[in-house]
């Protein structure tokens, strides 16, 4: 690949990340929940979504995956399953300055992880991305294994650059609401957040 076509694809990449969409607003409401280490790791998962997408486009497995309808459909649904989970524990649960400092140490790191994974694998809007417009803004046929790590690095510093400020104000929010009323509101913003990116997943075909 040429540098104005890993340029191209940079480029693109960074403004469909930026525009927001269930991605971002699971891990917003996951950085008000649980704080910027569980909302990172979740990052991480929506990054490895992205790469398992460029792994199938790159090597001319989108066609094969476009004919498997019904797993892409099982898991879009097992992601908006976990977001509405999410959602009602957010409502019903909620948080305590007790759990903020709690969930610091606190191990969940997988399921953070899986979270990020599945909502990108679920997620309509990365599908077209990497199945209809990244065909069209780089030459697939000419992708040597040296242009596809560097496309895979390429996608997961793109990604932190543009995720990682969302969840760091997100959280650094979280911590200054801090009263039992503060964070009754911000219990229900998370919830209503994560019920408004399963909604988002599900509504789209």
């Amino acid at each position: 690949m040429t540098l104005a076509g890993f340029a191209a694809y940079t480029g693109a990449l960074a403004i469909a990340a930026a525009i927001p969409g269930p991605g971002i607003t699971a891990i917003v409401a996951r950085a008000l929940g649980s704080g910027f280490r569980s909302s990172l790791v979740m990052t991480l998962g929506l990054i490895a979504g992205d790469l398992i997408y460029l792994t199938a486009v790159v090597t001319g497995l989108a066609l094969i995956a476009q004919s498997f309808g019904p797993v892409f459909l099982v898991i879009k649904w097992v992601g908006v399953a976990y977001l509405a989970w999410l959602a009602w524990t957010f409502w019903t649960v909620g948080i305590t300055p007790e759990q903020i400092e709690a969930r610091k140490g606190r191990t969940g790191a997988l399921s953070s992880f899986m979270g990020g994974l599945l909502v990108t694998l679920g997620n309509p809007k990365t599908m077209v991305f990497y199945l209809a417009i990244t065909p069209t803004i780089m030459d697939l046929a000419s992708i040597t294994s040296l242009d596809f790590a560097v496309l895979a690095v390429l996608t997961a510093l793109v990604l932190l650059v543009v995720l990682v400020p969302y969840i760091a104000l997100a959280a650094r929010a979280r911590l200054f609401l801090q009263t039992p009323r503060a964070l009754k509101v911000l219990s229900r913003s998370a919830a209503a957040c994560m019920a408004g990116a399963a909604a988002a997943i599900a509504a789209r075909n």
